[in-house]
């Protein structure tokens, strides 16, 4: 009789590793196809404060480039543009150049901004990148300086 008493307990414990095995085979087959991975999975997105608005972007391997649409009611001069990496980004800083002056963006009218060369750590093709827009402008015929934010998500091309 107590031979039967230790079969039964093997057979309860046989049974929990099977299920246990069956369970770390589903959860590596899971991450295998990226479904731990959701940064793969969300889209690319490009977010900035009113007045204006992200209509395109892309990041490469050197420049982060804008395309900004100017809903506002007023001539908007832009004086600097800046994307900081945040997150697994963080240390790269894209900028306008210290040349870059003033764009002068109309009601309605959208603008490029293609020269944001970035600097720190390197962007690698393929990775996503995470950062914060910071966008210095004035409206024409004032002499103040007004800040609006945004972010930008998407892969790096």
């Amino acid at each position: 009789m107590q031979q039967k008493k230790g079969q039964a307990a093997m057979e309860f414990l046989m049974t929990y590793g099977w299920a246990i095995l069956a369970a770390i085979v589903a959860i590596g087959v899971l991450a295998y196809f990226g479904v731990f991975s959701p940064g793969k999975l969300t889209g690319s997105s490009a977010i900035v404060n009113n007045p204006f608005y992200a209509s395109s972007w892309l990041v490469n391997t050197s420049t982060v480039q804008l395309e900004l649409t100017n809903n506002g009611g007023d001539v908007l001069i832009v004086n600097t543009l800046t994307v900081n990496g945040t997150g697994a980004s963080t240390g790269t800083n894209c900028a306008t150049p210290s040349t870059f002056g003033a764009t002068i963006t109309n009601p309605g009218a959208i603008t490029l901004f293609s020269n944001m060369t970035c600097s720190g750590d390197t962007l690698v093709a393929g990775n996503n990148f995470a950062g914060d827009i910071k966008i210095r402008y004035q409206k024409q015929g004032s002499a103040l300086n007004q800040t609006v934010t945004g972010t930008i998500r998407t892969n790096i091309v």
